[in-house]
């Protein structure tokens, strides 16, 4: 279908959704009802909204909240004060109509109508990252995907951002010029301060020694992965995790497990994958609901191109950046937000044209091999790196002191009341 045919259709659909949301307002909005959706209904009770709902409930037990869940997803747990709906039209458009309050970390569905007396917190799940998003993404970024960002966009009445950095980077990358609540991310409290209690949760949940180090291996989603298990495991995992965790043994101490985490679309056929090397050192949490759960109970953490680098180095948790594919990655996202294909791997500049006023240095070194991944380990050092982040966190006007969820339940309260 041609685009502008694709676009009409959706025109229509969209119009023939926001009708039906129209008819749903014979039924009034209920004062104390909150609905909530992560990743398009296909995520569990995990990222922002997990964080702020436990928070407004503790404080205010009196809240009702429903929870948009696909099909697919039906069977993900939910704590017992939270009511699963699916995430169908006429379901979202008569508890989207009916609740006093919204809260979202993605996008809502095209055609998606707010009526007045209404407010929608925008609880994003990206922050300061990597890849570009958005209008940055020029060609990359369809008309129809900016229909779609635009018509939440206007809905949205503050959106959570946890820095200086994403201020300036979400007209463009959000499609978004309305107002903010910069108060950190929710998902990122567990992070703040001690986290011996993460630590100690995900240990005996695995049955691991208590003085057991683990590392957090988080790689992102390629397109070509879904097309079938050989591109995603041979050429995009180059990475030698025997090497890893040998190299992690000798420059910290201790026995190390590696924790694997691969994106959502991947971790069905993560069961199927195999190495003889280290298989009894791999522990495998792709299904789970809340990456910062286990985030918080790491020791190090490798990823390629992922923003959540940016909040383990909120902890000042070890991070170790390490992509095989940097030139060809840059290409296909047509840009990035730090200049990883041109600058120094050990002094990565941030990219002029998408963040003027900043000049910083991507705190973490990018390795695209196992040999300058072996270096970065080997000649990590905890005292510097607490400096480097230190600055860049202060130059990025980051706001993190594990008291995200509280501020945003606060406001949240204060609407309500």
């Amino acid at each position: 279908m041609k685009e502008s045919n694709y676009i009409r259709y959706r025109r229509l659909k969209a119009f023939a959704n926001r009708c039906c949301f129209y008819l749903c307002r014979i039924f009034p909005i209920k004062k104390n009802l909150i609905s909530v959706c992560t990743f398009e209904g296909k995520g569990g009770f995990g990222c922002n909204p997990k964080y702020l709902v436990e928070e407004l409930h503790r404080k205010h037990p009196e809240y009702e909240f429903v929870w948009f869940v696909n099909e697919s997803s039906w069977e993900k747990q939910f704590p017992e004060y939270i009511r699963k709906v699916p995430n169908t039209l006429w379901s979202r458009a008569y508890w989207l109509t009916r609740s006093k309050v919204w809260i979202d970390n993605y996008r809502k569905p095209y055609g998606t109508c707010k009526r007045k007396g209404q407010y929608y917190l925008n609880v994003n799940h990206y922050t300061i990252g990597i890849k570009c998003t958005g209008l940055w993404r020029g060609e990359g970024f369809s008309k129809m995907a900016y229909l779609v960002s635009k018509n939440d966009s206007d809905m949205i009445d503050d959106l959570v951002i946890d820095s200086d950095w994403c201020e300036e980077v979400s007209p463009n990358g959000l499609v978004y010029n309305g107002t903010y609540q910069k108060t950190g991310a929710p998902r990122c409290d567990i992070l703040y301060g001690d986290r011996s209690d993460a630590r100690q949760k995900f240990r005996e949940k695995h049955n691991l020694p208590c003085d057991a180090k683990v590392v957090l291996f988080a790689p992102t989603f390629r397109e070509g992965a879904k097309d079938g298990k050989r591109f995603v495991f041979s050429e995009i995992w180059s990475i030698d995790f025997k090497r890893l965790i040998d190299n992690l043994e000798k420059k910290f101490g201790g026995k190390w497990y590696l924790c694997v985490r691969v994106h959502p679309q991947l971790a069905p056929t993560f069961k199927e994958y195999k190495n003889p090397d280290v298989q009894d050192r791999i522990i495998d949490e792709s299904q789970a609901d809340d990456m910062y759960e286990i985030l918080a109970g790491m020791d190090a953490y490798i990823s390629d191109y992922s923003s959540a680098c940016f909040e383990a180095g909120f902890a000042h948790i070890p991070v170790f950046l390490y992509a095989d594919d940097i030139q060809k990655y840059a290409n296909d996202r047509g840009a990035l937000m730090w200049n990883i294909a041109t600058d120094p791997r050990e002094c990565i500049g941030n990219n002029k044209v998408m963040t003027p006023s900043f000049d910083v240095k991507l705190p973490f070194a990018l390795a695209s091999d196992n040999e300058e991944l072996e270096k970065d380990i080997m000649e990590f050092d905890q005292a510097k790196y607490d400096k480097v982040l230190d600055e860049f966190h202060e130059k990025v006007g980051l706001v993190f002191d594990g008291r995200a969820s509280e501020k945003l339940a606060e406001n949240i309260n204060n609407f309500l009341k």
